[in-house]
């Protein structure tokens, strides 16, 4: 990936949304493929960008868009006056050349031996995809935490597990740490490791164990040694200087870790076993590697995650809020250009729905708390809902889930077996309570709507429907540029509801399905919900992490809790099966993946402001007033920005991502034209008005993602 063209696309950062899933600060559960050179690479683009900078001249009367452009153009250069689509313009030809000399070892393209020689890519797996990466993070733990309390004597362990990319270990230590603390553990970690102590494995009774525990004054591990059922009791050891109750793996000897591919990245707070009841822990967050080229690959990708961060992008191009402080956190603002997005999307989304034989729901944001306690959301879900309403001697709540409104309007019909299968979508918001900690701009929110679709059919619809829906969710992703999906299938748990009969039928259905998709799969055996099967889809973004999206679940319980019924071809009652799916998973999570994913360079069929034109002079604004007006009625989103110099209004362009940027000087409002540089490529050179205006609305038609 040392391409400079794919260095500005490569590196950028649900369906039902649970509240349990965790947020990992870079996110990616796949492995994201690195280029070694890539830091180089993004020099490089940084280079080629200011050349093409170099020469702007501030705003006067008298000159056209290539003039001012050019700044010192030499007078012997003619200016173009012919119109030639996508032609360079003079400017553009004289630029290059004039600063050829300083940039072309920066912007030249690669010979055949420097690509023979290009350094493979590096792959970042996950501890779950790496047995030796996952023992190197896990001893890493341990090292971490043996390094503390040689420096923190006071400091009290409790757990230290592996994450997808590193560990955390969790300390009672009110005091806290700094990141000078961090800084001085991390010395310590790389002697423990120099002095290659061996990882050793013992087993001892739950007696044993808890003598040992008391004598050290360990009382979490006396916690965590009462919640462990199964014996013997396990203990590791790092040589004779230090132990933890662990069930494994490890590796052989710390120094089996290289001690320039591991870090401590952070220090955040945690409630012991998450309750906000218990003491508050501190959480020491690292990361390990395999090698020190591994170690700089992943900071070059967390750099490029960070510079695709949705909550900063959001700001920077205004497009939400979330106002903690005035208005209450996890409550998303969207502001115009980021609720015009979301308008396109919504609309895009019920047209393909309405075209592939789905009806719209629109149900309300509250109901009867009887309503939860039948579905089983008043049990099984509470400590995820919001308390209860009181009005009018009746309880009203805040709805968590869609399912139990769109059963309700299923209950008020009547319905035979030649009316299934129904499809019914809804873009419905519902409010889940998540603690403080938990939120993430747009990942982890209390309010979201959720692009939730049931469809009742009967048992012998299932794989059909299910195929349908597969067929659905890759048209629609596709559309936003996610075309690699990892696909999960998940089986009956321990503990269901419904028939071996109904569970064998439904579980072959979804395998038929997949089957005539054509997508290869994985099976997480008793995966499943207990109510039924599911698929669950994730999408991979431009910087190779996954991101769960998309689900497809059976249900066998809220059918049976509502008593819905049909009436088959003997007018007898039956039950009808039910499928819950969401595409985009939760609308709020997708656009800040969307976000990221295009690092906020979004294509040009949904970007916010489409063109910006970008006046020379005063004297071209009767022209630049009736060009914003024809691509107006074309359904262009265009806007205007004058009074700054050129310079700074192409600058201020590309900061803000409009994908096309229209200089216009007198020459272009004489000859009908238009000078053309795109935020993807650079300049394009003078078009015809007429052919600007038709290419960005055959864009918005067509989808397109470029000018």
């Amino acid at each position: 990936h040392s391409s400079p063209s794919l260095r500005r696309k490569l590196f950028e950062f649900h369906a039902y949304v649970p509240s349990s899933m965790s947020y990992c600060p870079i996110g990616a559960r796949a492995p994201a493929v690195v280029s070694a050179s890539a830091a180089r690479v993004g020099k490089t683009n940084m280079m080629a960008a200011a050349a093409r900078r170099v020469g702007f001249a501030p705003m006067s009367r008298g000159v056209n868009a290539a003039a001012a452009l050019a700044g010192s153009r030499p007078a012997a250069v003619p200016v173009a006056s012919v119109v030639t689509p996508g032609a360079a313009s003079a400017w553009n030809r004289v630029a290059g050349r004039r600063h050829a000399n300083i940039f072309s070892k920066a912007v030249a393209e690669p010979d055949a031996s420097a690509a023979d020689a290009a350094p493979e890519p590096i792959k970042l797996l996950t501890s779950d995809e790496s047995e030796e990466l996952l023992k190197i993070r896990h001893t890493t733990a341990h090292i971490c935490a043996m390094a503390t309390q040689k420096l923190f004597p006071n400091a009290q362990c409790t757990i230290g597990p592996w994450i997808d990319r590193g560990f955390y270990y969790d300390f009672y230590y009110p005091e806290g740490f700094s990141d000078k603390d961090l800084k001085s553990i991390k010395k310590q970690m790389i002697k423990i490791i120099n002095k290659d102590y061996p990882l050793r494995r013992e087993e001892v009774s739950r007696e044993e164990a808890e003598r040992r525990i008391r004598e050290i004054d360990e009382p979490y591990k006396l916690e965590i040694l009462e919640s462990i059922k199964t014996e013997p009791i396990t203990i590791y050891h790092i040589g004779d200087e230090w132990w933890d109750l662990c069930a494994g793996p490890h590796v052989e000897s710390t120094k089996k870790i290289h001690p320039k591919a591991i870090d401590l990245e952070s220090v955040a707070g945690a409630y012991w076993r998450g309750d906000e009841t218990r003491p508050m822990l501190q959480r020491i967050y690292g990361t390990a590697w395999g090698s020190p080229e591994e170690m700089q690959a992943y900071n070059a990708f967390k750099e490029e995650a960070a510079r695709r961060d949705h909550r900063k992008l959001g700001r920077d191009l205004n497009l939400f809020s979330i106002q903690q402080e005035e208005v209450g956190g996890g409550l998303v603002f969207w502001h115009p250009k980021g609720a015009l997005m979301r308008n396109m999307i919504e609309n895009f989304w019920k047209d393909i729905h309405l075209a592939r034989g789905y009806d719209l729901l629109y149900t309300p944001h509250v109901g009867k708390l009887d309503l939860w306690k039948t579905s089983g959301h008043a049990d099984f879900y509470g400590e995820n809902m919001y308390k209860p309403i009181e009005v009018e001697d009746e309880i009203y709540q805040l709805k968590p889930m869609n399912c139990p409104f769109h059963v309700a309007v299923y209950k008020d019909g009547y319905f035979s077996y030649r009316d299934l299968p129904i499809r019914w979508a809804e873009m419905g918001t519902v409010y889940r309570y998540e603690r403080s900690g938990t939120m993430h701009g747009l990942f982890r929110v209390r309010g979201f709507t959720q692009d939730d679709a049931h469809i009742f059919c009967l048992p012998d619809q299932i794989a059909d429907e299910i195929l349908g829906v597969l067929d659905l969710t890759e048209d629609i992703l596709s559309q936003f540029g996610f075309t690699d999906f990892e696909v999960n299938l998940s089986t009956k748990p321990e503990k269901s509801v419904g028939g071996p009969e109904i569970w064998e039928r439904a579980e072959g259905a979804l395998v038929e399905a997949l089957a005539k998709k054509g997508w290869g799969y994985q099976v997480d055996e008793g995966g499943g919900a207990f109510y039924g099967p599911k698929i669950d889809i994730k999408i991979t973004d431009a910087i190779g992490r996954k991101w769960q999206c998309s689900t497809v679940q059976l249900d066998f319980n809220l059918p049976e809790r509502f008593d819905l019924t049909y009436a088959d071809a003997e007018n007898v009652k039956q039950r009808p099966i039910m499928i819950h799916r969401a595409i985009f998973g939760s609308l709020e999570r997708f656009f800040g993946i969307l976000t990221e994913n295009y690092a906020g360079a979004f294509p040009l069929w949904m970007a916010p402001t489409q063109v910006r034109l970008l006046p020379v002079t005063d004297a071209v604004t009767p022209y630049v007033e009736e060009t914003a007006r024809l691509m107006r009625e074309a359904g262009v989103r265009v806007d205007i920005t004058t009074n700054e110099r050129l310079a700074k209004l192409v600058r201020n362009a590309e900061k803000a991502k409009v994908p096309v940027m229209c200089v216009v000087g007198e020459q272009e409002a004489a000859d009908g034209t238009l000078t053309v540089r795109t935020y993807a490529d650079g300049d394009q050179g003078a078009f015809s008005r007429d052919e600007v205006i038709k290419r960005v609305a055959d864009a918005n038609a067509g989808k397109k993602e470029k000018f």
